[in-house]
């Protein structure tokens, strides 16, 4: 990369910095620091979930699917469009519902409304510790991409892997940490508006050029990279089971339910979102990567997800490199901030707040959140640090967090016999599960992914308690 892409580079991470100064003083309490102040605009709102779903791990993802099996790789994304609408029609008036009564700011207040303290206490933890993970792998997809790119020449007496971690991080974390959730909505679509703008306009015509042509392409790949079945059940049911419940459970996107105006509002935005996971996202990313297998054909698939940041460094021209390296950084910064300060606010709001500091001032509040924010980011970076494939490190959160978390929020919204004891058994039963499973059983069968058995469990825990020890006299205004 020339000194003109190091210079394009360092302007925009200037300006992500910017933005969050610039908001630092715009944050009057923790309701503006963690839920935007509720009056964000639908559309901000909606390139911000696309930004934080799909993000610089799964910008990555995708172009490593694309190299692998071609244009089936999108399926995974479609997932998100399935989510992102059923969410908009089932859950959003729900949560609404109740949002405009009790003020709520995370995921977990919701569940204490329903089940009360012990529930939600689980749930924080679980939804605390998921967000960490998946941080974790949004870094190590910066990390992936800035040594295969503008770190690729920097000599530094150390990985330049982990050296990637350090700079990422850094720079995620103190904005994350200056501006909360409006910086990060806000810079959320500047950046998806970048990303989109450098894939579409710029990476992919100089890609294709480099290569020949669509023809070219489709002679150096083979024409299973252009069939959208090459793609096995059990991938499907993997990315089902893993993507899909997390729009039920997902503390950013409580947090960006919260700070929509209304429910139309909010809704909208979830349109938005669906739309521009797929197929906008989709078969832009996997054709990427479809384009680094007819570059790189002689890439070991083990490699998969560095053929794409090759592609960025030693294809695109002048300039050009630096704008595209730019806009995935704004991917991977999108996602990685959103779920920072997830974990941050579950942490402060679910935990601390509530059990060790009652009674704190708003401006105490707002430091205690900074403080948090910047502890949970640095535990973020040495999580990154553990992690080989970025889609391992996030389908392993995503698995975590809904094994727990996705039957006993069902249960809140649509079944009113559900109790607090079947809450609480099933996200001990299934989170438990899952990470049991990924820590000691890393190797299950692709058509038996752990989140399944997980799910599986904490439902038949949940049925049985939730029948066995009925809550008395308790109910349930998001489930009427």
């Amino acid at each position: 990369m020339s000194g003109l892409d190091f210079v394009l580079f360092a302007l925009y991470l200037a300006g992500v910095l910017g933005i969050g100064i610039y908001f630092l003083k715009k944050n009057k309490n923790a309701e503006d620091y963690y839920v935007g102040g509720r009056k964000i605009p639908a559309f901000h709102v909606g390139l911000s979930i696309v930004a934080t779903d799909v993000g610089g791990g799964f910008s990555i993802g995708l172009g490593g699917l694309g190299f692998a099996i071609g244009l089936a790789g999108s399926w995974m994304l479609f997932t998100g469009l399935v989510g992102a609408w059923l969410s908009a029609v089932f859950i959003i008036p729900r949560i609404k519902a109740v949002d405009a009564r009790h003020n709520m700011m995370t995921y977990p207040d919701f569940l204490r409304h329903r089940y009360g303290s012990a529930v939600a206490l689980v749930a924080g933890i679980i939804s605390a510790g998921g967000y960490l993970g998946f941080t974790g792998g949004q870094v190590l997809a910066g990390a992936k991409l800035a040594s295969a790119t503008i770190l690729a020449d920097v000599h530094v007496g150390m990985d330049p892997v982990s050296f990637g971690i350090l700079v990422i991080g850094a720079v995620m974390i103190v904005y994350t940490v200056l501006g909360g959730l409006k910086a990060v909505i806000y810079t959320d679509t500047i950046q998806w508006i970048i990303l989109l703008g450098g894939l579409i306009f710029l990476a992919i015509p100089f890609a294709l050029r480099e290569i020949g042509g669509f023809n070219r392409l489709f002679e150096c790949v083979g024409p299973a990279h252009f069939d959208l079945t090459n793609v096995t059940v059990a991938e499907l049911v993997r990315w089902a089971v893993a993507i899909l419940p997390i729009w039920v459970v997902a503390m950013t996107l409580y947090q960006r339910m919260y700070a929509c105006r209304d429910a139309k509002q909010a809704r909208r935005a979830w349109y938005i979102a669906g739309l521009f996971e797929y197929p906008v996202m989709a078969f832009v990313g996997v054709f990427l990567g479809i384009c680094a297998r007819a570059i790189y054909p002689d890439l070991p698939l083990s490699e998969k997800e560095t053929a794409l940041p090759m592609l960025i460094a030693q294809v695109l021209p002048l300039g050009v490199a630096g704008i595209v390296v730019a806009a995935y950084f704004s991917a991977i910064m999108s996602t990685a901030d959103s779920c920072l300060l997830a974990s941050s606010s579950n942490i402060v709001n679910d935990l601390i707040e509530r059990y060790l500091w009652k009674g704190a001032s708003a401006r105490a509040l707002i430091r205690l959140s900074q403080g948090v924010t910047l502890v949970a980011g640095a535990i973020a970076m040495l999580l990154a640090s553990q992690f080989d494939q970025v889609l391992d490190g996030i389908l392993y959160a995503y698995e975590f967090l809904v094994s727990g978390l996705f039957v006993p929020t069902l249960g809140a919204y649509f079944w009113p016999r559900a109790s607090n004891a079947g809450a609480f058994g099933a996200m001990v039963v299934g989170g438990g599960l899952t990470l049991t499973l990924l820590l000691t059983a890393p190797d299950l069968p692709t058509y038996l992914p752990a989140a399944a058995l997980g799910i599986a469990a904490s439902g038949i825990v949940f049925v049985c308690l939730s029948l066995a020890l009925p809550d008395q006299g308790r109910g349930s205004e998001a489930s009427a």
